[in-house]
């Protein structure tokens, strides 16, 4: 999320009593922010102790559907826009279009809903009997085997690969659409 902004309200069923100088204030429970409980005490003669309930409202510029999305869409730019929304009851809200663009939606979303971090992933890339291309490459030597995938996968996930050859079955790591690397080369090399 980023430019949040904390709207704060006093609920109090009495006004405290008065104190001749500034009373000392204390969190007694402060876990959710739309209903936080705080302590005042006077610390002149009467000491006095008062209990109240602050309520906030937080909002922020967060990613929200542009339009209507069904499940497993990957977003595109067009898909997502940032708007002040209010976050005070979500979780986890995405406040960089960057880390949306190119995830897909494990839900459908209508358009306005905040999207959130734990609705969003990485779309797969590799379906479960696809074609794939395992290659491998060190010192600038290049080997290529083709495979069937037998796990789907987004970018990233490891997947088991049946070498079309040999009938072998390797673990292997999805580097993109149809294509796929051994595990102990680091990912995007």
């Amino acid at each position: 999320m980023s430019e949040p902004e904390f709207d704060l309200a006093v609920v109090s069923s009495r006004p405290a009593p008065a104190c001749s100088v500034a009373p000392a204030i204390e969190a007694a429970d402060t876990r959710q922010p739309a209903r936080m409980r705080f302590v005042a005490r006077c610390p002149d003669g009467s000491g006095w102790r008062h209990e109240f309930i602050v309520r906030a409202r937080v909002s922020a510029m967060v990613a929200v559907a542009s339009a209507p999305l069904s499940a497993n869409t990957v977003l595109g730019e067009t898909d997502v826009a940032l708007e002040r929304r209010d976050i005070t009851n979500i979780a986890d809200p995405v406040g960089v279009l960057a880390n949306v663009v190119g995830q897909s939606s494990r839900r459908s979303l209508r358009a306005g809903d905040v999207l959130r971090a734990g609705s969003l992933a990485a779309p797969v890339v590799v379906k479960r009997g696809d074609g794939v291309m395992m290659v491998a490459r060190q010192d600038g030597i290049e080997v290529s085997m083709a495979g069937e995938a037998l796990d789907a996968g987004a970018r990233g996930a490891v997947v088991r690969v049946r070498n079309s050859a040999s009938g072998q079955v390797v673990r292997m790591r999805v580097v993109g659409a149809g294509a796929v690397q051994p595990l102990d080369v680091p990912l995007g090399e």
